[in-house]
């Protein structure tokens, strides 16, 4: 339609009406698509600037449905009625709640550290009775201990291999042979590797700052040198990692996800592109946190990757590079997806749509609740306690989700994905209940991301796919490592 002002507008009332029609489809269209983008650009800040955690305050009741408040109301009355029947009276009476601040207290300095004792004693002429003038006798002493820290110390291992030879002939010459090392004919020793490689993929130093941390001590060795070490290191604990891969794939249930990273590609204009690592978290019967390095987000990585896992379950999210694995007749792989990406979803729409969004979110609360009461128990009782009260609240909270009119979450509005990725994955999202070994959301996994996130603002990309390689391995073998609550540099110089 063109534009026109109010004096050309013709008199046609039916033309007029029409017009009005259109215009009305049209500002709602618009008013869809600018709050899209007022979307977006709220994530983009927030991704940039804000709260990374989702986190809400106290929720003002004004912004939740009247009937979630009621919903909420009825449960607590129904908890102190439960509470008040299984009490007496005298336990009721007895019954105060008392609250003690907490004090730090000072932990006990590990007794394998090496002491530095310094003994101080009174001088020969404090060592007399200000009384009678007789000697004081030592009756015992106090005894405090201090924390220092001395800068590490670098050493020079030098190897002397004597040689022996025949006097007699002269043909004879016989060398001592020397302890195999890491990197034969390297300069590195075992200690100054694992240094290297806990400095970069435990603590997130890059290696340019390890090179400043050499010069300190007059040691000059590049960047590209440690590099080349942790790819030696990498290529020697290659069986190890296949094994914990390979003991991995025996769990019950994988916790799964992935990052982005950014790969140096020279034969790009923009000399980088999108690679990823993914982590495969082992249940407690096989604690081991297998990371995989691939060029893209294709299934092909994780279905390398999970070729042989032929029983159990994965939780991950709902990306459809997993469906391979579900939808194959041949395995018994079950899919467990995660409320928290839920829960994600919903919190993203909270400024688009208050009440349903908010409304939405003590519901997924409620089911977290129930987490917190059970989280020192047995995976029976879990169980137990799911199917008596998560079930109820997942049967309401569905409910109310399927009566959402459609004029109040429109199709492409944040709030209806938000809708529809819960109902779409609903099964999968419930199956939690089922067994007390399994977890509400696969927090786990989005965990072990973090030194990935971490270490990515410090060394900021990959040098190659090898270099992604090489991070996975090492990923792969520190914190296994930590999760076994090792000492990560201890275990690194033995192997």
């Amino acid at each position: 339609m063109t534009s026109m002002d109010a004096e050309t507008l013709p008199n046609d009332i039916p033309f007029l009406k029409q017009m009005v029609a259109e215009l009305l489809v049209s500002l709602k269209k618009k008013d869809q698509r600018i709050g899209k983008l007022q979307h977006h650009i709220e994530q983009l800040l927030r991704q940039r600037y804000g709260r990374k955690s989702e986190r809400l305050e106290d929720v003002d009741p004004s912004l939740l449905l009247p009937f979630i408040q009621d919903y909420l109301q009825e449960r607590t009355e129904q908890s102190k009625e439960d509470t008040e029947t299984d009490m007496s009276e005298e336990e009721t009476a007895q019954k105060k709640i008392t609250y003690t601040p907490n004090k730090p207290k000072r932990k006990k300095l590990p007794e394998e550290l090496e002491r530095d004792i310094r003994e101080y004693d009174l001088d020969d002429s404090e060592k007399v009775c200000d009384g009678c003038g007789a000697p004081l006798e030592r009756i015992g002493s106090e005894t405090s201990e201090q924390l220092d820290f001395i800068p590490a110390r670098v050493l020079v291992i030098r190897h002397v291999r004597f040689k022996y030879a025949c006097k007699h002939c002269e043909q004879k010459v016989v060398t001592a042979d020397k302890d195999r090392q890491p990197i034969e004919k390297g300069l590195p020793a075992a200690g100054l590797l694992a240094h290297v490689v806990v400095s970069k993929y435990l603590d997130h130093q890059p290696l340019y700052r390890l090179e400043g941390i050499l010069n300190r001590h007059d040691i000059d060795i590049t960047r590209s040198t440690m590099c080349g070490w942790a790819s030696s290191c990498a290529n020697l604990l290659e069986p190890l990692y296949k094994r914990m891969a390979k003991e991995l794939l025996e769990s019950k249930v994988i916790n799964t996800d992935d990052t982005p990273v950014r790969v140096q590609d020279k034969k790009l204009d923009k000399k980088m592109r999108t690679g990823r690592i993914w982590i495969y978290c082992g249940d407690q019967n096989h604690p081991y946190n297998v990371y995989d390095y691939t060029p893209n987000r294709s299934r092909a990585g994780p279905q390398l990757f999970l070729q042989d896992y032929q029983q159990g379950y994965i939780q991950a999210d709902a990306y459809a590079g997993y469906d391979f694995i579900f939808d194959d007749p041949a395995r018994d792989v079950i899919e467990l997806l995660c409320w928290a990406h839920a829960r994600r979803y919903f919190y993203e729409a909270r400024k688009t749509a208050p009440p349903l969004s908010h409304t939405a979110l003590t519901w997924i609360k409620l089911l977290y609740d129930v987490e917190k009461k059970i989280n020192d128990l047995s995976a029976e009782q879990k169980k137990a306690v799911r199917q008596e009260e998560s079930v109820v609240i997942l049967n309401d909270y569905k409910n109310w989700l399927l009566e959402i009119p459609l004029e109040q979450a429109l199709p492409q509005s944040p709030i209806r994905q938000a809708i529809n990725y819960a109902l779409n994955g609903w099964e999968a999202l419930c199956r939690y209940t089922t067994d007390g070994e399994f977890s509400i959301d696969n927090n786990i996994a989005e965990n072990l991301m973090r030194p990935i996130t971490l270490g990515r603002k410090n060394w900021l990309f990959f040098g190659s796919d090898n270099g992604g390689r090489t991070a996975a391995i090492l990923f792969t073998i520190t914190q296994s490592a930590k999760r076994h609550g090792l000492n990560v540099f201890n275990y690194l110089k033995d192997i």
